[in-house]
């Protein structure tokens, strides 16, 4: 880091142990002003920066650092941080988990990070996704739809074995 990023690190009040969290992040490649907004949100709720790992985790996996960012500013990251990796991990966009986030933070019905990946397995465009996560479908909504699709693609019909004659 510079030496101004490392005293505005000083200003913000950064405890020894936060710094093994800022070291994970920065390895990671997130940029010295970001690593210092991290710690500037993590203070602003009276909280250490303890989610440095998480936003590791979730930049080695794709996720930009402008999403990492607002992850943490809609405080989703945590325990959630696990989903959002998943849910990256599936092959879906950053929109799609940021859309999951911003519901979650503002209490609103969502689909779990399971289903949202069981839609994209079953054939659904991340168009079609998002709109199911922003009209606030259930998860049982998204099972009717996985059904449904599941049953257009003929996983409705049944086997048939001739019978063995003796």
């Amino acid at each position: 880091m510079y030496f101004s990023n490392v005293e505005q690190l000083r200003q913000l009040g950064v405890s020894d142990s936060e710094v093994p969290q800022l070291i994970s992040v920065r390895q990671a490649g997130i940029t010295d002003e970001t690593c210092i907004e991290l710690v500037r949100i993590a203070h602003m709720r009276h909280q250490p920066f303890t989610d440095g790992q998480a936003v590791a985790g979730l930049i080695n996996a794709g996720v930009d650092e402008k999403t990492a960012l607002e992850l943490a500013r809609l405080n989703q990251l945590g325990l959630w941080a696990g989903e959002a990796l998943a849910l990256r991990l599936s092959g879906l966009s950053d929109q799609v988990i940021l859309a999951v986030a911003r519901r979650r933070s503002a209490a609103q019905p969502v689909l779990s990070s399971v289903k949202v990946s069981a839609l994209k397995n079953a054939g659904l465009s991340e168009a079609q996704i998002l709109a199911n996560i922003n009209n606030g479908a259930s998860d049982e909504e998204a099972d009717k739809i996985i059904a449904e699709r599941n049953y257009a693609a003929g996983g409705h019909s049944f086997v048939r074995e001739r019978r063995r004659h003796r």
